[in-house]
């Protein structure tokens, strides 16, 4: 089957920074990959350059073109709009009619759970509040990958629970989510792949149930026993 991404020694450079190096990673539909490591290891870098924010300095990077992606930010930006704006205005810029990307944006908004609040202002909202925004934004553009940048951090625990719902309920539904997370319990249970980085490169890509309880690499047990410990 032609994977979704094909990675094939990838490395980025941000002037002397590297922030990747000699990457390689298959990415096929219907994973629920999880990018685990500590600050600076490369997790935010590798979800840039899935979704093209970013540009290899070496290597390549194949991805299926016809699979529609979006991607949700560890801060998600809100426009001085309200609430229901927010999100339609994606639909709007991917070509949808403004009337047809609020009915679109509002169900979106129910999806989440936040359809009451549609005509408030998006930036007085809580931080768990928008990042379902942020979600009803990314699931709107019916995207076949979700990628996600630490979406939980910061969040009070009321707030991550009800954004990992949505997470796995995405997923039931056939997304293929790719995110990035310090908070292994998450890992353990929405994740079903586990890519461990550490200074940029690639140490370890195993299944959640042989990262958590089989033999890793020196540098991913070390990691884990930290966290864990």
């Amino acid at each position: 089957m032609t994977p979704l991404f094909n990675l094939q020694s990838v490395s980025v450079n941000f002037g002397r920074v590297q922030a990747l190096s000699a990457c390689t990673l298959r990415i096929a539909a219907g994973d629920r990959l999880a990018l685990v490591g500590s600050n600076g290891s490369g997790k935010s870098t590798m979800l840039r350059t899935l979704h093209g924010l970013v540009r290899p300095t070496a290597g390549s990077v194949d991805c299926e073109q016809a699979a529609r992606q979006a991607m949700v930010f560890q801060r998600p930006y809100m426009l001085r709009a309200s609430v229901l704006h927010n999100v339609a205005l994606g639909l709007w810029l991917r070509g949808t009619g403004w009337k047809a990307a609020g009915a679109q944006a509002l169900a979106a908004l129910e999806r989440v759970g936040l359809a009451d609040l549609a005509a408030r202002p998006a930036k007085a909202l809580s931080g768990g509040q928008q990042q379902r925004v942020a979600l009803a934004r990314a699931w709107a553009l019916k995207p076949q990958v979700l990628l996600l940048d630490e979406p939980t951090s910061s969040l009070d625990p009321a707030a991550k629970r009800e954004v990992e719902r949505l997470m796995a309920e995405f997923a039931d539904a056939g997304m293929t989510l790719i995110f990035s997370s310090h908070n292994l319990g998450q890992v353990k249970r929405l994740a079903s792949r586990v890519v461990y980085l550490e200074h940029g490169r690639l140490v370890a890509d195993l299944g959640t149930q042989a990262f958590f309880g089989g033999t890793l690499p020196a540098a991913a047990a070390h990691f884990l026993k930290g966290e864990l410990g």
